[in-house]
């Protein structure tokens, strides 16, 4: 478990974890780590291409708003992923892409 002002954000299947303060992106998180992640906008939320799937902790990021949820619907993005730029970890959670 993370530091009590950090959250750990764990990156599967590589296994590979990072310590983040709490409200950092998930996209943030794994640039961090020097993962590959889908972004074609400069993580201003408009293009839809760095969904994720969170495998653990879901209720410890934060909840799709509005904007989120039209950017995926806009994008076709897997209705079970979440787009990294805009989901903040609260906690700390596990998280996936099919393209690693």
């Amino acid at each position: 478990m993370a530091a009590e002002n950090a959250c750990r954000v764990r990156f599967e299947p590589s296994g590979t974890q990072i310590d983040v303060a709490r409200g950092t992106s998930v996209l943030a998180a794994a640039r961090a780590l020097g993962l590959p992640i889908a972004n074609a906008c400069g993580a201003t939320g408009t293009c839809g291409k760095c969904g994720v799937r969170l495998l653990d902790g879901a209720e410890r990021v934060t909840p799709p708003g509005r904007r989120e949820v039209r950017v995926a619907t806009a994008n076709r993005v897997d209705p079970g992923a979440r787009l990294a730029c805009m989901t903040r970890v609260r906690g700390d959670c596990t998280v996936t892409a099919d393209y690693w």
